[in-house]
């Protein structure tokens, strides 16, 4: 038995929840990916996997043997990235997830120029709103807002971003202008699936005090994209983050509102399971990103001086 591919083809196996995509994503035959996983549940006479017609599952030894393996197979890779550094390129595939509205405005044109640079580096990005399990669902890294996520996830900071309140000129035109956080209890607020508490926005004034408002609206949506749109249409006030309503902001579409009460900042990490080296593409791809958003073109730090003055 090659143990080297034993322990990469049942690791595989576990990353993408099958043995067809497993032996897909190596470029081998599925009975080939299933007598190697074989070969090695033999060798250490212990099973794995828990095998149905319908799904995979790792057996309680199968998750001690994954996390090791896991760490072995990082730590072959690190040795290799070592002993060639500087002469190779980050190569193979980069499995990402990311939140979508993020993902579309600011990753894909990000992994876009990073292919150019690295042409042997390939990507699976997953876009979803939800917070992955990057162990269980096999992915490389993720892109998170905010929170890192579980203990056992190592977070790099990229980036930082700002909730903005604002709305469309002809809004404000119409129902006023709200001065103090205190005053959107009289507006239309456009409120936010995912938020961390629902229907309460959170500010803070200058001298640091707490000023959230319970708000409320007959529009409620689970997309930021979706409110940014609605907000531009003069149909309420909306919460969102600077890379997403900054450009609507610059072109004059939305107007920033209570700009002396903002949140503090959120941070942007790419985060990576802390059982695992950084390898090379991770690296490529953290260090890309931080290079990319030092300067974030979403920021809106003139806009809030001009307000604020």
């Amino acid at each position: 038995m090659d143990r080297f591919r034993a322990l990469t083809a049942f690791a595989k196996v576990v990353e993408t929840g099958s043995f067809a995509r497993a032996a897909d994503r190596l470029n081998v035959s599925v009975s080939a990916v299933s007598r190697q996983v074989a070969e090695l549940e033999s060798h250490l006479d212990a099973r794995l996997l828990n095998r149905t017609t319908r799904r995979l599952s790792l057996t309680e030894s199968g998750r001690v043997f994954y996390e090791r393996c896991v760490q072995l197979l990082a730590d072959l890779e690190e040795a290799e990235q070592s002993a060639h550094a500087g002469t190779v390129k980050p190569r193979g595939t980069l499995r990402l997830s990311c939140s979508v509205t993020f993902g579309e405005r600011h990753i894909a044109p990000a992994i876009a120029d990073l292919a150019r640079r690295y042409p042997e580096l390939q990507f699976d990005v997953d876009l979803s709103d939800r917070a992955v399990d990057l162990v269980e669902e096999g992915f490389d890294a993720a892109v998170r807002i905010g929170q890192i996520g579980s203990q056992n996830l190592v977070g790099r900071k990229v980036g930082m971003t700002r909730l903005v309140c604002c709305a469309a000129p002809a809004y404000l035109e119409a129902r006023g202008l709200p001065r103090k956080p205190e005053d959107l209890a009289t507006h239309a607020c456009l409120t936010y699936e995912y938020a961390t508490v629902r229907n309460v926005w959170p500010f803070r004034d200058r001298e640091g005090r707490d000023r959230s408002v319970k708000i409320a609206g007959s529009i409620h949506a689970n997309s930021g994209r979706f409110l940014e749109a609605l907000a531009v249409e003069a149909a309420g006030i909306a919460y969102e983050p600077d890379f997403i309503v900054g450009p609507d902001i610059r072109a004059g579409r939305l107007t920033p509102l209570l700009r002396g009460f903002e949140p503090h900042a959120s941070n942007i990490y790419v985060v990576y399971p802390s059982r695992r080296h950084l390898s090379g593409k991770v690296r490529a791809f953290t260090e890309f990103l931080a290079e990319r958003f030092a300067h974030a073109e979403w920021a809106l730090t003139e806009i809030a001086n001009r307000s604020k003055s």
